[in-house]
């Protein structure tokens, strides 16, 4: 499908000029932003987050009840962005093998011997929907940790490299328990958010209701492809950042950390492990990619402080006096970004 070119930001080869390659990473945004608006009605800091993990390089677990369109969501996404994709609906029968790919005996054509045939499995492809995640077992959730950490899969002693950009978008349903089976921590770590997508207000509800009853669809068309995706990541990665932004960031890991003596009160009382260094590092590259998509070369103090909760609620564990008291990680996690400062 071919789009206008107003909303196609033109990557001129050699650009060196610091404001109008700063000015195509906005206008690219600016146009994700717009056509996934066609179908999805608010949900602004969930669409920001996403596509800011992406411009990251990262992959994005995003949590909510079921009817708040958190599939159609990454599926729009797949729609505006001239890339391969591909849907894994996830169940308890599913194998690894269904996710990676497997061999099978074909007969050569030539010898008329029989050989062994890497058939690629749907992890091939720009963007994977991991649909309802926690639905299949451990095991086939571990075929996911060398994909999303190396972009590389290893099946039968050989590797083969999956393609440039690769996303992992994940859905999993917090409600319903029965049938389920919890991310292990391995698995949780490599994703650089957790994005939470809450009831719609009133107003957006109502626009909901009426723009999927009168029969008239919306579409949407592509905006960018893998080439475009590619240089804005790595005009993420080539943006400047203070010590001190990235000093904030390694600040708030590590006073996710009970024993650590930056630990606030709340964190020794409710928390039983706190993030990593890949928190810090994930952290520093989704406030790059925020400020960016807001128009700014450096990231600030509060793009940290607004990244902070998507990437650290799943690194942490709750013990049990948080069960018991009814306290959850973003209540503490709150509490922690008023009271940890940034350096002086």
């Amino acid at each position: 499908m071919q789009r206008s070119e107003e909303t196609l930001p033109v990557l001129r080869d050699g650009e060196s000029d610091e404001e109008a390659v700063l000015n195509q990473l906005v206008e690219g945004y600016s146009a994700l932003t717009r056509e996934i608006h066609k179908v999805i009605v608010g949900q602004d800091e969930v669409i920001e987050g996403v596509l800011c993990c992406m411009l990251a390089g990262g992959h994005c677990l995003v949590q909510g009840v079921p009817g708040l369109a958190k599939t159609l969501l990454v599926t729009s996404l797949s729609r505006v962005l001239r890339m391969t994709f591909n849907r894994i609906q996830f169940t308890p029968d599913l194998m690894p093998s269904d996710i990676t790919g497997t061999d099978i005996i074909q007969q050569d054509p030539k010898t008329m011997q029989p050989c062994y045939n890497f058939v690629r499995g749907p992890i091939f492809a720009n963007v994977v929907l991991a649909d309802e995640i926690n639905r299949t077992p451990p095991k086939t959730q571990a075929a996911l940790l060398q994909a999303m950490q190396e972009r590389q899969v290893t099946t039968s002693g050989r590797t083969y490299e999956l393609p440039e950009p690769f996303f992992v978008l994940a859905t999993q349903n917090p409600i319903e328990q029965e049938g389920t089976y919890n991310l292990p921590e391995a698995a949780l770590d490599r994703f650089m958010f957790m994005t939470y997508i809450d009831y719609p207000p009133l107003d957006d509800e109502c626009d909901i209701v009426k723009h999927t009853t009168t029969g008239r669809g919306s579409n949407v068309e592509p905006v960018l492809d893998a080439k475009h995706m590619l240089q804005f990541q790595e005009i993420v990665r080539l943006a400047p950042v203070s010590d001190a932004v990235i000093k904030y960031g390694v600040y708030l890991a590590r006073a996710t950390r009970p024993e650590n003596p930056m630990a606030t009160d709340m964190v020794g009382q409710y928390f039983k492990w706190g993030g990593g260094p890949r928190a810090g590092q994930f952290m520093t590259l989704a406030a790059k990619a925020r400020a960016l998509i807001h128009g700014r070369v450096t990231a600030g103090y509060d793009d940290v402080r607004a990244v902070c909760k998507p990437v650290l609620r799943h690194r942490v564990t709750v013990n049990f006096n948080a069960e018991a008291d009814g306290i959850a990680a973003d209540t503490v996690l709150d509490d922690l970004i008023t009271k940890v400062h940034p350096p002086k």
